[in-house]
């Protein structure tokens, strides 16, 4: 990837603060939020639910007249499943400076405080966050952004004085009609809407005639629905494999349907499942078609009567709200084109994408993209020429092309090249790299999965290294994390301890504990 020395120079000219919308309250908006404040810039962040967390804010509802998620936009935004765990170790999963301790007591009654903890820990940890950093009234929840455009440049403007004009509605939390439409206008938006909520669905053949239910696993929630049923599951990454399990407990049968079976059973995993559940999970080709007598054919002509379907065949980046005339466009599920998955070369640094990559440590590496846009707007850093910027991207275009990715994966960095993970934030910013000890927790957790993925998260089987590193991370980053808590609750309760959770060391020398597609 191309990269220039005026992408990482600190600018001697800093710029007035900026007004900025940020359209999310997830992980990526809370992270921009916090590093546009602490660059002095007034920020909105805009967030549709009732609550922050984004897919952590776990939503037990769906779009019973949607199951598929065919709408766009969908009207449930939630895609987490109740039985979510993470499947990489809390001690990568946290943002630099607010690490992503275990919790336990107190207001915060019911965390979690395993290594893979489940979804609600997650949710909980970005609450605590919001409280540290006192992120909670820059967020108008219940907020739907339904258009971001460029605003009229008053005349006499300079050609890259661009502003934008966002319109929002108020979302009545009961289901009832949405308020009435309220334009303002900022300086700087940036897009942290996330992309784990537009279903990406297969082209089956007889997918519209089949009469009995499907549904993409953005509408799965809890196992109970499946009890007794025949269920065939299209995919065979994260997100099938967790569902198939789940439903292996109800179930009469399961059929897990991949696209390559060869390519499914590489890893022992996948056969220890299979072995482990034989009389009731099997596996198959990809299905060729859909029947409507409840048939369901695979490739090798082998079939199923079947009760119901689910796709767990993944999300796009979906950005409906976004007008930029045709500037940003996502073509194949490539967002383009953006320098670094940031900024798009034309419209930049007025408008910016954090949480766009995939396979990063998140909110690590999102800390990192939302620090160098603050950094860029205030101007603190400056950014390279267009037309530098538009090479750069080309170049990447390129050499994942050579390397044989399709373009769909353009925005899957860990995918590609997982170095550019650290030496992205090396570049751009002056946060701490990753820890040799976690890179090594990091990799032994993905063996372990690898090698059975139903007992992975409970394996304490580490390294002297790790443990001696989680045994200093437990001391400094738990009173890092007490420190930012305690100070926060303090201007307004004495007794601030009292309503805070305390950090807890973990029950065992090597404590056990995202399991998700997210």
């Amino acid at each position: 990837m191309y990269h220039t020395m005026a992408s990482i120079i600190m600018s001697p000219a800093a710029e007035p603060p900026k007004k900025v919308c940020v359209v999310g309250a997830g992980m990526s908006g809370l992270a921009a939020a916090r590093e546009l404040r602490r660059e002095g810039h007034a920020v909105t962040v805009m967030e549709q639910c009732g609550d922050v967390g984004g897919q952590w804010l776990y939503d037990p509802r769906t779009d019973a007249d949607d199951l598929l998620g065919a709408a766009v936009p969908v009207k449930v935004h939630g895609s987490m499943y109740a039985s979510v765990r993470l499947i990489s170790p809390r001690e990568c999963m946290g943002f630099s400076d607010f690490q992503f301790v275990p919790r336990c007591g107190g207001a915060a009654a019911g965390r979690d405080a395993r290594r893979f903890p489940g979804r609600r820990e997650v949710y909980c940890y970005l609450k605590d966050f919001c409280v540290a950093f006192g992120l909670d009234d820059a967020v108008r929840l219940n907020t739907r952004v339904v258009r971001v455009a460029m605003a009229p440049q008053s005349s006499g403007g300079a050609a890259g004085d661009v502003k934008w004009q966002v319109t929002s509605v108020r979302v009545e939390p009961k289901g009832g009609e949405d308020g009435e439409a309220v334009e303002e206008v900022f300086d700087a938006v940036v897009v942290a809407n996330g992309h784990y909520s537009q279903p990406r669905l297969p082209k089956i053949q007889g997918m519209e005639e089949w009469s009995r239910r499907q549904l993409h696993s953005h509408s799965y929630r809890v196992p109970d629905p499946y009890r007794d049923e025949v269920v065939v599951i299209v995919g065979c990454a994260d997100s099938g494999l967790d569902i198939a399990l789940d439903l292996s407990g109800v179930a009469k049968e399961v059929h897990l349907s991949a696209k390559s079976v060869e390519a499914a059973t590489t890893t022992p995993a996948v056969s220890k499942m299979l072995a482990n559940h034989a009389g009731i999970m099997r596996l198959h080709p990809p299905v060729g078609r859909l029947c409507e007598d409840g048939r369901v054919v695979f490739a090798d002509g082998s079939c199923v009567v079947a009760d119901t379907v689910i796709y767990c065949t993944g999300y796009v980046y979906s950005f409906p709200f976004l007008d930029t005339g045709g500037v940003v466009t996502v073509d194949d599920n490539r967002v383009g084109p953006l320098f670094e998955h940031t900024f798009p070369p034309a419209l930049a640094p007025s408008l910016s994408f954090v949480g766009v990559p995939m396979r990063v440590f998140a909110p690590w590496f999102f800390e990192a993209q939302a620090r160098w846009v603050a950094q860029v707007l205030s101007g603190r850093a400056a950014l390279p020429p267009e037309q530098d910027m538009l090479r750069a991207v080309q170049e990447d275009y390129r050499a994942r092309e050579m390397a044989g990715f399709p373009a769909r994966y353009s925005h899957d960095i860990g995918l590609f090249k997982g170095t550019e993970i650290r030496g992205f934030v090396k570049r751009y910013t002056d946060l701490p790299d990753m820890e040799d000890w976690k890179m090594e927790l990091f990799l032994t957790a993905l063996g372990n999965m690898n090698e059975d993925r139903e007992t992975f998260q409970d394996n304490e089987d580490y390294s002297d290294n790790v443990r001696e590193g989680v045994r200093r991370w437990l001391s400094v980053a738990g009173a890092q994390y007490q420190a930012a808590i305690s100070a926060a609750a303090a201007p307004s309760d004495g007794d601030a301890d009292a309503d805070v959770a305390q950090v807890v060391p973990l029950h065992k020398p090597m404590p056990v504990p995202l399991k998700s597609e997210l």
